[in-house]
């Protein structure tokens, strides 16, 4: 692997680890900050939440695109100056229109278009070896999930919520414009892992944006990589509900996230190797088996450790979704315009952790008990996992001589 590839992969680690301060997971660690200092219930937030998130899924769709328009360190620099400003705005949220915004820009900042450029520009990048690119890449996240949980609940007993989102709006702005500088500064749109020609005379079909909505694959496909991010999303986000519901200290699901993080990694890893020696294409279909089983965990266990493999579960299908999630378009649809492909599944992705928040926080309004809420999440996972395996033949890349 050459130095450039190896500053593109670290470009991706760091993008996708500073991409958490969007995440759900993190922004639930807030949650019961918020919710106190606001004075809104459960519902109320997860309401806020979703409307928020689905608006930044909206105009991802428009802004994610532009990566296949500018040069990289450009956009690259852009998605960090906003990111920067929204972690600061979030730091002054006093009203429920301002926590509407604040979340809104910190979705489409963090979760959205640093998580979006990192994976664009390494599938972009990679070809003989995107699997374990990808898999490298999104060890940032996971490792952030194995750092930040307990790290987050530690400080907030000791400092005032809003000073951290201060910190952390520093290091943004400091940090991330040196590794834009010193990683990426020099790739272009066109730039490849190497330039090796096709040993044979067929080439994938290059779709675009428009043509992939009109493949019934596409439709498909995304149920199956929306079940993770939807039902994940509606967990971290009510964490304090579920450890309240099983009387699990406060601490349980935090500390819980070590187990989170080092099944996703491991599986990141494994995955990786996976992709590039048996393709996406057929690996998707194990998607959501480990989800299925976390959802079985929670329905039926109460034990405080029960809180362990149900997370190291959902890990296990992080793990497989992130890096399934990117290699899959790129396989079947090409790389040409796997920007523009890639913003419209990342809004996808990002509207669906709306409707999981959305659909998580009206059950538990409406006294839903976690079991009840698990057993409905449980029957879509199955319906998924029917729908893939039902195509899973169909997903064929087409060739072009």
């Amino acid at each position: 692997m050459n130095k450039l590839s190896l500053k593109v992969i670290l470009f991706g680690f760091i993008f996708t680890f500073f991409s958490s301060f969007g995440q759900s997971y993190f922004i639930g660690l807030f949650n019961t900050s918020i919710r106190e200092e606001l004075g809104i219930s459960y519902g109320t937030f997860a309401s806020i939440y979703a409307t928020a998130t689905i608006l930044s899924s909206l105009s991802l769709i428009w802004i994610g695109k532009r990566i296949d328009d500018y040069d990289l360190k450009y956009y690259a620099l852009f998605v960090v100056v906003l990111l920067g400003f929204a972690t600061l705005f979030f730091s002054f949220v006093h009203s429920l229109i301002f926590l509407f915004f604040g979340i809104y820009l910190l979705r489409l900042s963090g979760q959205g278009l640093m998580s979006h450029t990192a994976t664009t520009t390494v599938s972009r990048y990679f070809e003989t070896s995107r699997g374990k690119a990808l898999s490298t890449t999104w060890f940032g996240l996971s490792t952030a999930e194995f750092i930040l949980p307990s790290l987050i609940v530690f400080l907030v007993s000791f400092f005032y919520w809003r000073a951290i989102w201060q910190v952390i709006a520093l290091m943004v702005v400091i940090f991330l414009p040196l590794i834009i500088f010193l990683t990426v500064k020099d790739l272009t749109i066109d730039s490849r892992e190497s330039n090796i020609k096709e040993k044979i005379n067929l080439k994938v079909r290059q779709w675009t944006r428009t043509e992939i909505l009109k493949d019934y694959r596409f439709y498909v496909v995304v149920i199956s990589m929306l079940a993770m991010p939807a039902i994940a999303t509606g967990i971290f986000v009510n964490q304090q509900f579920i450890s309240e519901s099983k009387n699990w200290d406060n601490h349980v699901i935090p500390t819980s996230f070590m187990f989170y993080s080092i099944s996703s990694l491991l599986t990141l890893f494994l995955s990786g190797y996976l992709v590039d020696k048996f393709t996406s294409r057929k690996l998707i279909p194990l998607i959501n088996l480990p989800l299925l089983g976390a959802m079985l965990v929670l329905m039926y266990f109460d034990v405080f450790y029960s809180s362990f493999f149900f997370l190291g579960l959902v890990g296990i299908s992080n793990g497989l979704a992130n890096v399934l999630g990117s290699s899959t378009w790129a396989e079947i649809y090409g790389v040409k315009f796997i920007g523009g492909i890639k913003s419209l599944t990342t809004s996808l992705m990002v509207f669906s952790t709306a409707f999981g928040t959305a659909i998580f926080g009206l059950l538990i309004d409406v006294n839903f008990t976690i079991e009840q809420i698990s057993f409905i999440c449980a029957i879509f996972i199955v319906f998924s996992i029917i729908s893939i395996v039902l195509i899973r033949d169909k997903l064929q890349p087409e060739y072009q001589n």
